[in-house]
């Protein structure tokens, strides 16, 4: 589906800049290139915290140990995996584009223990709420049109979806520690776009976000502030939030196009689509990575503990 998605955005429904490029003839993790392959995963790394990294040129989720990043395992079997979450109890959420759906993993499982359904629409990042456990999902744009955003209450059952008349296309979000919801997208005309759903609102408000972003990268939640990403920049921007501000910075050096990073207490993985990496960078301070994994064109990133 990653042609699909290519077509739909740089060809003109969506007529976006900074569109997902697909390149082919690399060689994946542990040599596996393109070939069918099953899901794997060693056994004795299930007490240890665990790097979920996802792969849009092989359609496949890569499994590292955070402490040493050695591959660990592999999960197959996707259609277009982008964004990924991971929740309280280390379970990890991985958006299956493709196949329209939200498929939950155990820590260090190697089957699926749930799949939601996202049915007509094209999902690329998610978030679980801290204070409910509802899974957030936000859907590029859908069958019949715009982009929205799906919330599964407990994460199971359908989804609640909220639209956005100022957004044309959902890219990620994040909630806060309170419930509150935040997601980042694109305007009909390209333009960075940022909202808020507040805990038990029926509504998304708009943000207008002081300072200018090239392409909305992910959202995330660092402890004090939303982490608000610039794909085509490399930057990662501390915001308040729903107040707009922005209360200062990180640059991703040697990064090329960040879609979904995740922030792990005074660390930040980057997955570096085209650069063909992910960058270990620490947190809020940024500058060069301290360490990077080789993954061909690597798309979103959760830390599951």
């Amino acid at each position: 589906m990653l042609g699909f998605r290519v077509l739909v955005v740089c060809a003109g429904v969506a007529a976006l800049a900074g569109c997902a490029r697909a390149t082919g003839g690399a060689l994946l993790p542990g040599g596996a290139g393109t070939a069918t392959h099953s899901s794997w995963i060693q056994p004795d790394v299930k007490k240890k915290s665990l790097l979920y990294v996802s792969s849009v040129l092989s359609n496949d989720v890569y499994v590292y140990s955070y402490a040493n990043q050695q591959l660990v395992g592999t999960l197959t079997g996707f259609e277009q995996p982008y964004g990924l979450c991971a929740d309280k109890t280390g379970d990890v959420w991985i958006v299956n584009d493709g196949a329209q759906q939200i498929v939950e993993y155990k820590h260090g499982g190697t089957s699926p223990i749930a799949t939601l359904s996202d049915s007509g629409e094209y999902p690329e990042g998610c978030a679980v709420d801290p204070t409910t456990g509802n899974l957030a999902v936000t859907n590029f744009y859908s069958t019949s049109g715009n982009g929205s955003v799906s919330i599964y209450a407990h994460a199971s059952g359908g989804p609640t979806t909220y639209s956005d008349p100022s957004i044309a296309n959902f890219r990620f979000c994040g909630y806060d520690d309170k419930g509150n919801l935040f997601a980042d997208g694109a305007t009909t005309s390209s333009e960075f776009a940022f909202a808020e759903l507040r805990k038990g609102g029926s509504t998304l408000t708009n943000i207008a976000l002081q300072q200018k972003v090239e392409w909305p990268g992910g959202v995330q939640w660092d402890g004090k502030y939303v982490a608000v990403g610039d794909t085509d920049a490399g930057i990662l921007y501390r915001t308040n939030g729903a107040g707009g501000k922005v209360k200062g910075s990180t640059t991703l050096a040697d990064s090329n196009y960040v879609n979904q990073f995740w922030i792990a207490d005074k660390s930040v993985v980057a997955p570096s689509q085209d650069g063909g990496d992910v960058g270990l960078y620490t947190y809020p301070a940024g500058g060069a990575p301290s360490k990077t994994i080789s993954v061909e064109e690597p798309f979103g990133a959760a830390l599951s503990n």
